[in-house]
Parts: C-alpha cells; structure tokens; sequence
C-alpha cells in the first residue's frame, strides 16, 4: 500500500493523526491507543484509499509489544452534510467498525448507525475515552468530542460547528443563536484557554485564541 504523509500529534497514551481530502479540504482524523491498537476513525468524509493509508499509518504508531496492529473500532461522524460521510459506505465494508453520530443527525445518513450519541454521552473505546458534546445548528445533530490527555491540553474534534473565526454556517437566526449558545456554554465555559480545536476544515486553532471573538461573532451573526 502506498505510504501517505499524514499530520501528527503524540499525546502520550494516543496519536492522533490527520489528513485532508477532497477539493473541500475536509479533514478525516484518526486517534489510535498505542497499548491496545484500537483506533477511532473521525469522519470519512471522501478518497476511502487515502483514508485506507491513513488508518495503515497509525497502525505503526502502536507499541511493539501489542500483538494489534491497529484496529478501527469506531467511526464517529460529526454531522449528517454530505461532504462528510461520501466515503463512509466504502470505509464501514473495509472493517468491522460500528459507525456512530449525533441522534438527530442519525435518519439523515444513508449509512445505518450502530450507536447514537447525544451531549453529555461517552465514546469509550478499548484504552481511551471521549466526551460527547451536542452542539445543535449547524445541523441538528452535530457533535464534538473532546479528548483529554493525562497531562496537557484537552484536544477538541469541532466538524463544522466550530473554527478559526466563528461558528459553522446555520440556515436560520435561530439556529444561528443554538449554536452559539452551545459552543459558549459547553465548549469555551468549559474548557480552558490552551484547548486545541481540531476542525472539519481547514487549520486548527486554539480557545485561547478565539475567546476575544464571542461577542463579534454574537453581532455578525451568520
């Protein structure tokens, strides 16, 4: 299989690594426990090879000692829009995987869903675990999931609700006002100014330096 350079980020007791694809720049992230082998696969968005080399690639991140080379226990989509699941069919036939996402989100991909979450619920996976956070507007459904290490920044997976400069694209004022109701409260109320956004687009970006927006997002509006 050919190699693929994908981004990396080592958190000690997991990786994470990332790559962009299709001519929306979406990101597809994977996360992989280096003791167990079991990786969680964020968001199949499109290229089910690139993804294929990318889920190959954490592998390697894995212990010597583990007799796993890397196994893809879950795939979480962030929310139902179609530029986010395109190589969810191909990708959910290459493994066993159960496939997951926000509750309202579920009746509006195609793909079934073996688990739904809503706020408050918790991914556990074989040797880590992550916060599920709903974040309604966007799509009714759409949801982050926060990581926290045992030492440093929590990592959080926004898809388009959250990214350098505002909130993700709404239809409406009122889902406008949902939105960003649910990011101040459950995300910068929260977390601390270090956390790392990790997007559905583009770069991240941390609270830190999006905090001092609030109030011209409020305003501007979307």
């Amino acid at each position: 299989m050919m190699a693929i350079a994908t981004e990396k980020i080592d958190l000690g007791k997991v990786t994470i690594r990332y790559i962009s694809v299709s001519d929306m720049d979406n990101n597809v992230y994977l996360v992989t426990c280096k003791q167990t082998g079991t990786q969680l696969l964020i968001d199949a968005a499109d290229d089910p090879d690139s993804i294929s080399r990318l889920v190959a690639a954490g592998a390697h991140d894995v212990d010597a000692q583990c007799a796993c080379c890397g196994n893809v226990q879950l795939i979480v989509t962030t929310h139902s829009h179609w530029d986010h699941v395109r190589a969810l069919p191909e990708i959910k036939s290459r493994s066993e995987a159960l496939t997951a996402c926000g509750d309202a989100d579920e009746s509006d991909i195609d793909v079934p869903m073996d688990i739904t979450f809503e706020d408050g619920d918790t991914a556990d996976l074989e040797g880590f675990s992550l916060d599920v956070i709903g974040l309604a507007g966007h799509t009714p459904g759409s949801i982050a999931l926060a990581y926290t290490p045992e030492e440093g920044p929590t990592y959080i997976f926004t898809g388009d609700s959250l990214f350098p400069g505002g909130v993700g694209k709404t239809g409406s004022p009122e889902a406008f006002e949902s939105l960003l109701h649910d990011v101040t409260t459950k995300i910068f109320d929260v977390y601390d100014d270090d956390t790392v956004i990790l997007p559905g687009h583009g770069k991240s970006t941390t609270l830190g330096a999006e905090r001092p927006h609030l109030d011209e997002w409020a305003q501007r509006g979307w």
